[in-house]
This record gives structure tokens, C-alpha cells and sequence, in this order.
């Protein structure tokens, strides 16, 4: 990890959950973390809990949806920054519907979290390493164990889609990388259920927590210690896809 001291991690999604989880790490190990987030006011409060680590946290208020909230967060960190050298698409959301059920809105919304904001970030991210001559930077997908499997729960079949698109999109860039014989690497984590905010805002308050309370799960702090160790592989190596999921599961 002591090449990245100093370097600057743009992390979304990171208000609560794996998001958090993983500005802390990062800032633990000495990095400029930015964290993007609707609600920047815990990504303040969460800098505030973080002083006196080697790193630092600078929060920027963000709807990921929003293709402008997007540019105006990548100039924000070029402004201050100069660019970014890691970035880490950790936002995303589900609602509890099959797709028989589902609305148009609500898989919009799914997609342009999930697919599309992650893709433009990701274009952004490269873009500003190229321009600042960065050829060891780092693009890392959060995504889901559900992108590699249909699990027999009509609520998640649509969440599952978008996260297969993720799988796919992670090659597809690695791909790209290579051809252009850029050492920039990509990967993704694919956790299995993770005991955040997430299932509590898909499901409810009751269900959400009575599968937390049932079921094996992992921690945040679990994924951000995988974002850590991707990272810290040597140049050479590249972790392309990480499931990991709860023993027992």
C-alpha cells in the first residue's frame, strides 16, 4: 500500500455501508480520499471521525444519476487534486420488485446507477489518468455475487441484470486497457450478503433486518479490506473478479 500514500481515491456511494467502510481504510493507509454521496453531510461527519489518520477525507455532494453532478465531480477533484488514481464504483440500489411486478422507473433507476454512472465515472477516471500521464491507476467495480449467479428471488432479478452488465463491463474495459497496452487495471469484488443499509432500503426495515439477523453475512469492513488488497498486488498482477461470500452461505 505505501506506493498509493498520497494518492488520490474517488469513492461512490460513500455515505454509509461498503462506501464508508472503504474511506476508512483508505485514509487509514494514508491516501486523499474523495467520496461522493446525495448525502454529503455523513461523508463530512465521517471526516471529522477519520482526523488524525494519514489520509484525509474531502466529501463532495453527488447524484450519480445526474450526468452534470458527474463532470462537476471529476472537475471538483482536478480543481483541488489535480485528477484521480483510483476509482472505486461502490454505489448502487435494488428495489424489491420481480419482473413481472416492476416498473419502468424503478429499472431506470437501477440502470443508471448501477450501469450508467458507473460507465461515465469510469470513462472519467481513465480520462484524467491519461491526461496526467498516471499509467499505474486503478478502476475497481463493487458489484454483486448476483452478478454471476440468478438466485431463485424474483425481487433481485432485475438488480441481478445490471450487476451481469458489470461482469461483462469489466472485461470489456480490460480488454480496451489492454489494447491500448495501458498498465491501468481494472477489477471487480462480488460480495455475497452484506450486512449494511442496503437490504433494509430494498426490503424494508423488518425484512432487511431479519435477514441480517438469519442469514450468513459479511461486514463492510470485509469488501474494503478485498479494495485493499487489489490494490496492494503488485503491478504485474491483476485480480480480475473476487467473490467472496459468507462462510456457510
Amino acid at each position: 500500500m505505501d506506493r498509493w500514500v498520497g494518492r488520490v481515491a474517488l469513492v461512490t456511494g460513500a455515505s454509509c455501508g461498503i462506501g464508508a467502510a472503504i474511506c476508512r481504510e483508505l485514509v487509514k493507509a494514508g491516501m486523499i480520499v474523495v467520496g461522493a454521496a446525495r448525502n454529503v453531510e455523513r461523508v463530512e461527519a465521517l471526516s471529522k471521525d477519520l482526523k488524525g489518520n494519514p489520509g484525509t477525507l474531502f466529501g463532495v455532494k453527488c447524484d450519480l444519476t445526474k450526468d452534470a453532478d458527474v463532470e462537476n465531480l471529476f472537475s471538483v477533484i482536478k480543481e483541488k487534486y489535480k485528477g484521480v488514481d483510483i476509482c472505486i464504483n461502490n454505489a448502487g440500489m435494488s428495489y424489491n420488485n420481480s419482473l413481472l411486478d416492476g416498473s419502468t422507473k424503478e429499472w431506470r433507476e437501477m440502470l443508471n446507477l448501477n450501469v450508467v454512472a458507473l460507465c461515465l465515472c469510469t470513462k472519467l477516471a481513465v480520462k484524467s489518468m491519461q491526461e496526467r500521464g498516471v499509467d499505474d491507476g486503478y478502476i475497481i467495480h463493487v458489484s454483486s455475487i448476483c452478478g454471476h449467479y440468478v438466485l431463485p428471488r424474483g425481487g433481485s432479478h432485475f438488480y441481478t441484470g445490471t450487476k451481469f452488465a458489470v461482469t461483462a463491463l469489466t472485461e470489456g474495459l480490460r480488454q480496451e486497457l489492454r489494447d491500448l497496452n495501458s498498465k491501468i487495471r481494472v477489477s471487480a469484488i462480488s460480495p455475497g450478503l452484506v450486512e449494511t443499509e442496503f437490504a433494509i432500503r430494498q426490503r424494508g426495515e423488518e425484512e432487511g433486518r431479519t435477514a441480517y439477523a438469519t442469514l450468513p453475512v459479511l461486514k463492510a469492513e470485509d469488501v474494503a479490506a478485498s479494495v485493499c488488497h487489489m490494490i496492494s498486488a503488485p503491478p504485474h498482477v491483476q485480480i480480475h473478479d473476487l467473490i467472496i461470500r459468507p462462510t456457510c452461505s
